[in-house]
């Protein structure tokens, strides 16, 4: 194992739903280390050099172009091809969830729910390559720019379903999704718009949001986007600045009407706002 030296890790995010660490590796050498096995089944999305993956005689390479899938207890040695190192990404999804995601793709996880990817590697094509670099980037701005754990959660389940879709359709295993059932999913959808209404200004989680309707997290998200056409995260922004838009002419402290509203500050929406409307509140108010 890299001394602490030549592989550092620092957390971007932990939910209870997902957990995103940044990962800088320093070590250059061509030798295989000693052996290694991974603790968590994980995913890597690489952000820049490459590492080799070594199982017995098989060798695998993980750069940018690819995703890279570590299985819980796989025993491997590393090595690196260039001189440059390896930064990257890494996601581990809660267990429960994982299966969710791969089981919309491949109903045989339960019969190995330990041990649920198929593959140690995938494609990450320009569109995923480009969403995760969005993803990190905005993940640390937090100090500067308030981070919404719903937009968190939603937007890394996302990112590494799209992830694992595309190494089934890549190796060739055709997805067996499940039929959808519509009537089910309007009511679930309807039952979170009700939720949402009556807590407008609180912090919402989509965990919360998904046991209020009896659903997982993950498959619930992507069914109140296909039945609303918005994410839950920004279709409860659009809630709270429609809200605004009625209580800004009759406020004289728009920091109160933003706290009330579930803003975390006046500049967090300010910034909202203005993306929204493409006006400050205050330039709104003025106007009205």
């Amino acid at each position: 194992m890299p001394s602490s030296e030549l592989l550092t890790f620092r957390t971007l995010y932990d939910s209870p739903m997902i957990s995103v660490q940044d990962y800088v590796c320093r070590d250059t050498s061509h030798a295989h280390s000693a052996e290694e096995q991974s603790e968590v089944n994980g995913i890597v999305l690489m952000r820049h050099g490459a590492f080799s993956r070594h199982f017995g005689k098989r060798t695998l390479t993980a750069d940018v172009n690819q995703s890279t899938f570590f299985s819980k207890d796989s025993v491997y040695r590393v090595s690196h091809p260039g001189d440059c190192g390896d930064r990257g990404t890494s996601f581990v999804i809660a267990q429960p969830i994982l299966r969710d995601i791969i089981r919309e793709l491949d109903p045989s996880v339960d019969e190995h729910p330990d041990q649920p990817f198929a593959f140690a590697d995938g494609p990450c094509n320009t569109q995923l390559f480009w969403r995760h670099r969005e993803y990190v980037q905005r993940l640390e701005r937090v100090d500067a720019e308030p981070l919404e754990p719903l937009w968190a959660d939603i937007t890394g389940l996302q990112l590494i379903a799209d992830v694992i879709e595309a190494a089934y359709e890549h190796n060739g295993a055709k997805p067996k999704k499940r039929p959808a059932t519509l009537e089910d999913h309007v009511e679930r959808t309807e039952a979170a718009k009700n939720y949402l209404a009556a807590r407008i200004a609180e912090n919402v989680l989509l965990d919360e949001v998904a046991a209020a309707v009896n659903a997982s997290p993950f498959n619930f998200a992507r069914i109140f986007q296909q039945q609303t056409g918005l994410p839950l995260h920004r279709y409860l922004t659009r809630l709270r600045l429609r809200a605004a838009l009625e209580r800004l002419p009759e406020t004289d402290d728009i920091t109160t009407l933003a706290l009330d509203l579930g803003f975390s500050s006046h500049s967090h929406f300010t910034d909202v706002f203005r993306r929204e409307f493409g006006k400050t509140p205050s330039e709104y108010r003025k106007a009205v």
